[in-house]
């Protein structure tokens, strides 16, 4: 081995790729970066639309539609900024999307469910306060 075979910190670099995933992972690269930003700009810049122009008449159907465009987006971040596929670490890291998307929908919805419950049955009627001191 001679002394061109070494790299800076002395290891033979001879034939050797640091750089390489062994999980087979998708190396990032500066045309994925931009394409992910380019993409997350859209579904940020069109909900902004639908709000401020009022394209739906009914706040329901466009906060639906917004969440869909946020669960559109949190994929696009996960693919081109996280890098997950089902491919990456032997497939745990969409068994831990998964799992997580799980928890985040129960979260989500035990949490709507409460706070709907709690203004339905704590908020005053006008009956009750009519009839208060």
């Amino acid at each position: 081995m001679s002394a061109h075979d070494l790299d800076h910190h002395g290891h033979d670099s001879h034939g050797h790729d640091d750089h390489h995933d062994e999980g087979g992972a998708a190396h990032s690269t500066v045309g994925g970066y931009v394409t992910g930003f380019i993409l997350s700009v859209i579904l940020t810049v069109i909900p902004f639309w639908l709000v401020m122009g009022k394209v739906f008449d009914s706040s329901s159907v466009t906060a639906f539609v917004i969440l869909g465009f946020a669960a559109v987006q949190m994929v696009v971040h996960m693919v081109y900024f996280l890098h997950m596929n089902t491919k990456a670490e032997g497939g745990w890291s969409m068994l831990a999307l998964i799992f997580t998307l799980v928890l985040v929908v129960i979260t989500l919805a035990g949490s709507l469910w409460v706070m709907y419950h709690l203004n339905h049955n704590m908020m005053p009627s006008m009956h009750d306060m009519q009839n208060m001191p």
